[in-house]
């Protein structure tokens, strides 16, 4: 990211900091060609997923069921594919910078999300905790659940979105 990209991208959390509720594209950071190589990306690896394991590529069922609990403690509990999906998210996500700069987004850091460590831990425990009560996350219910059209997941994804809405609205 230019110099000159970054302070805009700083003017506009300082708007968005002190109110200012007018919605402001960022348009030399508009990258459409990253987020449609990202869109076939996720649903390449969510079609591969589930065409060869059978799996739905929900990353909170994915992660839920390596952690212990009595749901999934039987023996012959296959987590092989789990942590290769998981390394695999978190080395992709490490490497893109290297490999392709001119595609890879800004590194977001947590001073970059302008709230105190407690504020973003907690919001990630009740996201966590809202996806389990859900019976799932968006990728689970967003990309595969729409994609097999269930209902379920269309549901889910309407309370999804409906929460975003009301949460950046009263927020801002």
């Amino acid at each position: 990211m230019s110099r000159r990209q970054q302070s805009k991208r700083v003017a506009l959390l300082d708007s968005a900091r002190k109110g200012n509720t007018t919605m402001i594209i960022n348009w030399p950071a508009f990258t459409p060609f990253t987020a449609l190589l990202g869109g076939i990306l996720i649903g390449g690896a969510a079609s591969v997923l589930a065409l060869s394991l059978g799996r739905i590529a929900g990353i909170s069922g994915i992660i839920g069921m390596l952690l212990p609990s009595r749901h999934n403690s039987h023996p012959g509990n296959p987590n092989a594919w789990r942590w290769a999906f998981i390394m695999g998210l978190v080395l992709a996500g490490s490497l893109i910078p290297t490999i392709a700069p001119m595609v890879s987004p800004p590194v977001l850091t947590l001073s970059a999300f302008g709230q105190p460590i407690w504020v973003v831990i907690t919001a990630g425990l009740l996201v966590g905790f809202g996806a389990r009560l859900g019976g799932g996350c968006t990728s689970g219910h967003g990309v595969c659940g729409l994609a097999r059209l269930s209902p379920r997941s269309g549901v889910a994804v309407g309370v999804f979105m409906t929460a975003a809405f009301l949460t950046h609205y009263c927020i801002q």
